[in-house]
């Protein structure tokens, strides 16, 4: 009986992540932690301003603003004491004087995971050398494009590819559509990204053995079962300006609001279906050279120990240098837990241009 336990232990620590996204609601959610460390220095408010590479996730229509022929975009962050690794990397080449495509590749992970599923054997004994080790981790692959329709109005659109592996034991495959436009007014800028907006679809199937098969029946639990989990559509409308400062100072605030619609969500403004969170951020610029960023996001309404209501919001900061429109270095200290419980990460990311010679040139 005791192999038993420890056997649906194991099943059962190999399978959460599996089971768990049966349910609509957060499902891809890896697809919301956001990239780049300008967007997350600023708590993920980009939509309307953002103007590189990273636009490839934050908003399609804004690879139209990316003045190189071609740019790559890198970044590596680690959660929890680097338990879970997050990497993504991306390009934008311009097409013509009108439109530009883009590709951009995110994994989030959790590797060499151990596996004790064969530890014990039939007759109880312990068998170290049965112990190997899996990942489990969720890919996305985002093909971008976008074009400029008329003076200051850029539209754009993904076709993004989900895949989802626990192991041997469960995978998904997963296809979704989103679809962004910018327009800028003098020095007011305006965005918005529809995500998922056909929804997604991912269709999970499980491999399992049939040891484990039995220690479900026998503990009364479901065997899971091939099965489709749905990514509902996630709206964001988003707002900024640049404004300048005295000499060579400048400052873009950008503020965004998310609208989901999968049920009530632990947000500012939450109902049932619809939920809404406000997040906002700054960028000051020098000379276009150094940048210092902030933003608050994650805004709730808690009951503390004492049953007293209060409002509590993450905050977040980075800087960036951008060397001769060649490359950018950007870093962002997020905290993606709280208040009270702050989890802070640290995020670097690259940007580096190529433009092509022009024939004739010198």
């Amino acid at each position: 009986m005791m192999n038993k336990k420890i056997l649906l232990a194991s099943i059962t620590l190999l399978l959460s992540c599996s089971l768990f996204a049966q349910a609509p609601k957060y499902s891809n959610e890896f697809l919301a932690i956001g990239i780049g460390a300008k967007a997350l220095g600023m708590s993920n408010s980009n939509v309307a301003i953002v103007d590189d590479v990273t636009a490839g996730y934050w908003n399609p229509a804004g690879l139209e603003l990316v003045k190189s022929n071609i740019q790559f975009g890198l970044m590596h962050s680690e959660y929890f004491a680097g338990i879970a690794k997050y990497d993504y990397g991306a390009i934008a080449a311009r097409i013509d004087e009108k439109s530009t495509a883009g590709f951009s590749f995110i994994r989030f992970g959790v590797d060499d995971i151990p596996n004790t599923t064969q530890l014990i054997d039939a007759e109880g004994n312990l068998d170290y050398s049965k112990i190997t080790t899996f990942s489990a981790a969720d890919y996305a692959f985002l093909f971008s494009y976008a074009r400029t329709v008329k003076d200051g109005l850029r539209v754009g659109a993904n076709a993004k590819v989900v895949y989802r592996q626990v192991g041997d034991f469960a995978k998904a495959y997963g296809f979704g559509l989103d679809v962004g436009a910018q327009y800028q007014v003098k020095n007011w800028i305006f965005g918005a990204m529809a995500r998922d907006i056909t929804s997604t679809f991912n269709a999970w199937s499980f491999n399992l053995s049939d040891q484990m098969k039995e220690v479900f029946t026998l503990t009364g639990n479901d065997i899971p079962a091939s099965s489709l989990e749905i990514t509902l559509p996630r709206l964001i409308l988003s707002a900024g300006r640049k404004l300048k400062l005295s000499g060579s100072f400048t400052a873009t605030p950008d503020l965004d609001v998310d609208f989901t619609f999968d049920g009530k969500r632990n947000v500012l403004v939450k109902s049932n279906p619809v939920s809404i969170d406000p997040h906002m951020g700054v960028e000051f610029s020098y000379k276009n050279f150094l940048f210092l960023r902030g933003g608050i996001g994650n805004i709730q309404n808690e009951t503390d120990i004492s049953g007293k209501l209060k409002t509590t919001f993450e905050p977040n900061m980075g800087v960036g240098l951008k060397i001769k429109d060649a490359l950018s270095i950007d870093y962002a200290l997020t905290n993606i837990g709280g208040v009270s419980i702050a989890l802070w990460s640290n995020i670097f990311s690259l940007k580096f241009n190529i433009n092509k010679k022009v024939k004739g040139a010198s």
